[in-house]
Parts: structure tokens; sequence; C-alpha cells
């Protein structure tokens, strides 16, 4: 048998945005910013100033037990999943959950459990460890909470790639289903590394941006000559893929298909991008999607705000598609950079612009770098005609390169 068509019925969103795949889309089309000053004890004496937090009770979906034993990440991995498959229609009660998998992806795994768990040790002199900091903080955690909440007995698979965690999660998920090794799989990506630890880490990388003096929100630039670094967020996005037939049998929405995933190796530096391994990410994933370059409306940039990487892309993006071939936007200008869930949130938006014919923008691109020299979506969003299909990339610390097209329904 061949290859199956693999379909998106359901999506499900916790982001600086909204906690809603609807909320998410309504900030975007507006060019809101979820980017904001660091409260004090999140920030402490780290020197980082910004970040884009998820306005987040944990009650109302988990006990006061659960919330304590189950690490941020996770709590945002179960949300976004159970919007998901609310959204998706899929009947839990009457499925063969034995052919239902969940594929996960996050950079930092329960890095809230560790840096509690560090500062009561180093700092408190407290040798007694929390009974279930292990399984609270590894990094499958979050992926196994999804399995575990929603008895899904399928394929498993956690991915841990730094920025292209998730979106990795997603492609592998496609193959798996294509495969006929599952008839839908629930495949996404959290992260929640905003903690004290994890920031200073961050913050000796030098790569992070300072706040912006006039305007917190607008701390993070893309693509524009002013721009000083990438800003850190939080947050989970989750979708239910399904085998086409599996999911036009039971008469489901589809929001789209997920036709094509490139990945690639650098292989040349540890934190330097390299256009080449880009090039070949995105020019795998045309090719499995079986298209032309022409056939995509809009690419979901990775544009952190580095001086280095963003100029990389978009010498790889002109590489694949001719200079100003394609509109191309980052909204991590608006969401910050989700890194292990990052790959997932963004598919989200070029999901927008397949349903809905609105591209979201790179916001406060306001003096575009001529080096970067693409079709700029900036400041505002951009009403087109539906396109055939959309691009996203995720471009990874360690040289990881991962890229999604998707088709209209």
């Amino acid at each position: 048998m061949g290859a199956r068509r693999v379909a998106i019925t359901g999506a499900g969103i916790v982001s600086p945005l909204g906690n809603s795949l609807a909320e998410f889309h309504r900030a975007l089309a507006e060019g809101r910013s979820g980017i904001r000053r660091l409260p004090e004890n999140i920030a402490q004496g780290s020197g980082v100033q910004v970040g884009a937090t998820v306005d987040w009770n944990p009650l109302p979906m988990f006990t006061e037990g659960e919330a304590v034993n189950i690490d941020r990440v996770a709590q945002f991995a179960i949300a976004a999943s159970t919007q998901a498959l609310a959204a998706s229609g899929l009947d839990l009660k009457t499925a063969d959950r034995a052919r239902i998998g969940v594929y996960w992806g996050t950079g930092m795994g329960g890095a809230q459990t560790l840096d509690a768990s560090f500062h009561r040790l180093y700092a408190n002199r407290d040798w007694r460890g929390r009974p279930l900091t292990v399984v609270m903080a590894m990094n499958n955690a979050a992926g196994s909470n999804v399995a575990l909440r929603h008895g899904l007995r399928g394929p498993f698979a956690n991915y841990s790639t730094a920025c292209s965690s998730s979106a990795m999660a997603l492609g592998e998920a496609m193959r798996t289903i294509a495969a006929g090794r599952a008839d839908a799989v629930v495949a996404g990506g959290s992260e929640a590394l905003l903690t004290p630890g994890t920031l200073a880490a961050w913050f000796a990388l030098r790569t992070l941006a300072p706040a912006d003096p006039a305007d917190p929100a607008a701390s993070c630039k893309p693509f524009d000559r002013r721009r000083s670094g990438l800003v850190l967020g939080e947050g989970a996005a989750a979708f239910v893929l399904e085998n086409e037939s599996h999911a036009r049998a039971r008469g489901a929405r589809i929001y789209g298909y997920l036709t094509g995933y490139g990945n690639s190796c650098d292989a040349v530096h540890m934190s330097r991008p390299d256009r080449d391994g880009q090039v070949r990410a995105m020019k795998e994933a045309l090719a499995e999607a079986g298209l032309e370059p022409q056939a995509i409306g809009y690419i979901n940039a990775h544009g952190t705000a580095t001086m280095v990487g963003d100029v990389v892309e978009a010498e790889a993006v002109n590489a694949v598609f001719g200079e100003l071939g394609v509109r191309v936007s980052s909204t991590k200008s608006l969401h910050g950079h989700l890194l292990g869930g990052a790959g997932a949130l963004e598919f989200a938006v070029a999901l927008l612009a397949l349903e809905q014919g609105i591209v979201a923008p790179t916001g406060y691109l306001e003096q575009p770098d001529p080096a970067c020299r693409l079709r700029h979506v900036a400041l505002k969003a951009e009403k087109i005609a539906p396109p055939r299909a959309v691009m996203s990339n995720s471009f990874a610390f360690g040289g990881s390169n991962v890229v999604l097209v998707a088709e209209r329904a």
C-alpha cells in the first residue's frame, strides 16, 4: 500500500498571546506582542529583562495535587493536547487508542522542577530531594503526560533538538502515519524555561535582546537593522495529525494537510547557522510535498533577531525561492522564542495563512536590514487569497534544520 495522506484535524495552543487557537490567531492578526518586562521573581539576578510569559492558572484543569506534581511544561502540553483532541472531534471512548500515538518535542524539559531542586539543594543546603523530581524533570515527561492523560497507547517518541524539537515531532509523526503505523498522532511541543537559572545561562551566551528603552514589547526585531537578539518565551502547541481516510470516514473537519518535511544537519558549528544546511532542509520538504517553490505562498521564518542568524536565513530563503519571491515573516517578534516548542507554535501561525489567508507580521520591523532582503510582511498582518501551500522553518543550535510544508484542504 502507498503512503497515506496526513490531515490536520485539530489544534490547541497555550501561548503568551492567549491560551486557545482562536485567541492566538486573533492576536497575530492584530499584530499584538506578548513580550513584556519579566517580574522580579523570574528575572532575579539573571540580567535578563524581558520575556514572553503565559498567563496561566492550572487549577481549572488540574487538582492542587496534580498541579504540584506536574511540571509547568507538562501542564502546558496537557492543556494544548486536550484542546487539539476536542477540536478534532476524535471520540477516544470508541477509537482504537493503540493506533493513536504521541510525538512531542521540548528543548529543556522540566526546567521549573530542576531550578527549584537546585535552589533547594545549593541555596538552602537541603539534600532531601522531592520524590518525583526525576519523573517531573525528564525531557519525555511532557509527552508521556499527554499519553497518560488521554490513554493513548500507540507509537510514542520524544524529540529534543533545541529549537527544532517540536517541528521534528510533527514531521516524524507525519511519516509514521503515512507509513501506516498509526491512524492518528497527537504531535507538538512545549517549553517552560523562564527560570532564574536558565535565564542566567542564556544571558551568558549573549544572544538575548535587552529591553527596548521605549517599549519592552518591541524588544525583538527580526530582520531589522536595529535588532539585538532574541527574547525567550514559553507555551505549547499541539495538533491531531490523522490518516486522511480515517478522518474522512468520521466526517472530521480538515484544517489542511502536512505534506512535506525536511530534516538536515549543518555539521558546521554548534551555534552558528549554515546557509547550505537550511537550503537542503527547505528543498527536501518541497520535494517530499511534490511542490515547486512557487506553490508556497508564505514562509514563517525562524527569524530569531540575531545579527548572524537572520542574514543566513534570508540568504537561504533567496537561494531556494529567488529574491523577493515569497512572503516572509517572523512572529517571534510577538510571541517570543519557545525553543523546543517554537516549531509547533509557528506551524500554527502558518495555518492562519493557509486557512484564512491572513499572513501574520514581523512586529516592529521598521528599518529592514539591507542584508536581509526578503519580501517582508512587516508591522501589520496582510490579507491574501489563501495560498496553495505554506512553509515553516525551524533552525536549531547544534545545526539541526527542520522545515515543514502544509497544503490547503
